[in-house]
């Protein structure tokens, strides 16, 4: 039997090769012109689960894109670990702004990975991710050292908000029953710094549309005398925080969970250089609500930020014209306690309350999802931080993350199991933006931990 460390070490190039064309396949679950993409790639998966040794794979259809699910079940009496993941990816845009094409996937070295990392859309958000359990798992069949059973669910609609997934749980219960989730759609601190995300924010999207007059209209005529619906909805935006960056809708805290003293020193210990982490974005100073840290403002304090505005012209040139509409996209990340529908709700009453007579307010709820917080006293947590501690040589430090995966708050409410969240990214990986990339090293070292995880847990399980 070989070890996890010589298996990864033989099968390298084939590994790296491998996760290279499944990047290439543009699955942008955002842009219909890529359902044959999004298609093809589910087929990949399916392909990649049946040759790492999967006893059965389906693709299962859905109201959306499909969900790949695979299954290696080789005794009943064993627990049984449900490894999600996505194979949808966010848009390229701006493409400008990368260095090399986001679906032709280059390795370049850079400070923070001198073996390399692999730079292309999808690359750590969530394909590098994902394939680290495929192969994680192909080398536990190869050399039989699999300590229980494993189910595969794969979807391609996390990046818009898994619209189908619910619809899915909710139907194939049976199919999907399991004793812990696994999940590999997060970060750690550094390489040198593993961390378990023990909490993630939930989540409301909307799109909000100011409309005035009935067409766009001269700007020299009738400008001062019609109200500007690009200029009302700036106003409406910039009234959403006060002067000490609190968000002002009314209501919109009374649910809020404050962190006790207690967990804001532990957060505290975390590894964190502010200077670092303003040379990093290229910023003169940090930004954000009065009283909070940093690290506490953007994992255990909600959020309100506009992710897109337009309206009127924009153009080369001059085009002297008031819009007949402005539109924006908003984002709310939510913590514990938050109900997303009910902050929807709010949002919209709020937004449409301060809007003057002379425009017309239309919101439109995009998706959401709840916070959820995992307990580190489950055996998944410590089986999890066993793991890191064998591969890393160090123990992982528990970690609230800023984003959301909406779903992890379903699996708990329709499975009734605990999700762990065993990410290998960076915050410097740029997920969602141009150059997005993921360390060879992490990549290798995640398929080197996640069979560790395995064999903690079964122990822990039958010690019950």
């Amino acid at each position: 039997m070989k070890t996890i460390k010589t298996y990864v070490q033989e099968n390298k190039e084939r590994f790296i090769s491998e996760l290279i064309d499944l990047l290439k396949i543009p699955s942008i679950s955002a842009d219909l012109e890529y359902k044959k993409d999004i298609l093809k790639t589910a087929d990949a998966i399916k392909e990649s689960l049946e040759k790492a040794g999967c006893k059965k794979t389906e693709i299962c259809e859905t109201p959306g894109n499909p969900i790949v699910y695979g299954e290696h079940i080789i005794d009943e009496q064993l627990p049984t670990v449900l490894v999600y993941g996505h194979y949808d990816v966010q848009p390229a845009d701006p493409i400008e702004l990368w260095d090399s094409p986001p679906f032709e996937p280059v390795i370049k070295k850079t400070d923070i990975h001198p073996e390399g990392a692999i730079f292309a859309r999808g690359a750590c958000d969530d394909k590098g991710q994902l394939f680290m359990h495929v192969k994680a798992f192909e080398y536990m069949i190869q050399n039989d050292t699999l300590p229980c059973n494993v189910k595969f669910m794969i979807e391609g609609e996390e990046e818009v908000g898994s619209p189908s997934l619910e619809w899915f749980v909710k139907r194939n219960q049976e199919k999907l029953s399991n004793d812990v989730i696994l999940i590999s759609d997060t970060g750690m601190i550094s390489n040198q710094q593993p961390s378990i995300t023990t909490g993630l924010r939930g989540l409301s999207y909307v799109e909000v549309e100011i409309i005035g007059p009935n067409r766009d209209l001269h700007s020299g005529l009738y400008g001062g005398a019609v109200a500007n619906p690009i200029n009302i909805l700036t106003k409406l935006i910039a009234s959403l925080h006060d002067e000490n960056n609190h968000i002002t809708i009314p209501g919109f805290y009374d649910k809020v969970i404050e962190a006790s003293d207690e967990e804001r020193i532990e957060m505290a210990k975390a590894p964190f250089s502010l200077d670092a982490y303003k040379k990093a974005l290229d910023i003169e100073d940090v930004y954000g609500e009065k009283g909070y840290t940093t690290n506490e403002r953007n994992s255990i304090r909600p959020t309100l930020d506009v992710n897109g505005i337009w309206g009127g012209y924009s153009g080369e040139g001059a085009k002297t014209v008031i819009a007949s509409k402005a539109f924006a996209k908003i984002s709310m990340r939510l913590v514990p306690d938050q109900d997303p529908d009910e902050i929807t709700e709010m949002f919209s009453n709020h937004f449409k309350s301060i809007a003057p007579k002379s425009v017309k307010v239309k919101v439109t709820a995009h998706h959401g999802g709840h916070a959820y917080v995992t307990p580190i006293d489950n055996i998944g947590y410590k089986a999890a931080n066993r793991a890191y501690t064998e591969s890393f040589g160090v123990e992982a430090i528990p970690q609230r993350s800023g984003g959301s995966i909406p779903i992890v708050a379903l699996f708990e409410q329709e499975l009734k199991s605990k999700t762990i969240l065993m990410g290998f990214g960076l915050d410097s990986d740029a997920i969602h933006s141009p150059n997005e990339h993921y360390g060879i090293f992490n990549y290798l070292k995640g398929i080197e931990t996640i069979p560790l995880f395995y064999k903690y847990y079964t122990d822990l399980f039958n010690k019950q």
